[in-house]
C-alpha cells in the first residue's frame, strides 16, 4: 500500500472509532469543527443529531447544525441537551474550559489532541488507529 493510501486509511479508520464510541448519544457538540466536519456528518448519518460550533463561520453538511460560539465563553443553551461534546485537536489551553462547560451541563468530553499535546485535564485514554481518544466523564 503506498503511503498516501495508508494515511487515508489510517485517518478513516479513526473517524470511524469516534463515530462508534459517539454514535450512541441521542445529541451531540462538536466543538471548534474548522473546515473539516467528517466526523460530524457521519455522526448524523448514524442518526445523532449534532451541533458544531465553531469561532468562525462554516459551512457544514446539510444534516449538521452549525453555530457560532466560544467555549471559552459559551452561550450554555447550546449545549445543554449534548450527552457528549467532544473537540478534535483540541489544543491545551481549550481542555479546562470545555470540561468545565461539559460539567455545567452534565455531559461527558471526548477531545483529541495536536501531536504530543498532553491533556489538561484529567482523562482515561482509549487507542486509536492515529493517536488517542481522550475521555473525561464528569457523570463519573
Amino acid at each position: 500500500m503506498q503511503r498516501a493510501q495508508l494515511k487515508t486509511s489510517v485517518l478513516e479508520s479513526t473517524r470511524d472509532t469516534l463515530i462508534g464510541c459517539l454514535s450512541d448519544y441521542d445529541q451531540v457538540v462538536e466543538v471548534g469543527v474548522g473546515r473539516e466536519p467528517s466526523v460530524a456528518a457521519g455522526l448524523a448519518r448514524a442518526g445523532v443529531a449534532v451541533t458544531a460550533t465553531d469561532i468562525h463561520p462554516q459551512e457544514m453538511p446539510p444534516d449538521v447544525v452549525f453555530l457560532i460560539d466560544d467555549i471559552t465563553a459559551p452561550e450554555r443553551s447550546v449545549y445543554a441537551d449534548a450527552g457528549a461534546i467532544y473537540g478534535l485537536n483540541l489544543p491545551p489551553e481549550l481542555h479546562r474550559p470545555a470540561l468545565e462547560l461539559a460539567e455545567s451541563v452534565d455531559a461527558s468530553l471526548f477531545f483529541t489532541t495536536l501531536g504530543g499535546d498532553p491533556p489538561a485535564v484529567p482523562v482515561t485514554r482509549k487507542t486509536m488507529p492515529a493517536g488517542t481518544l481522550f475521555v473525561a466523564d464528569p457523570r463519573g
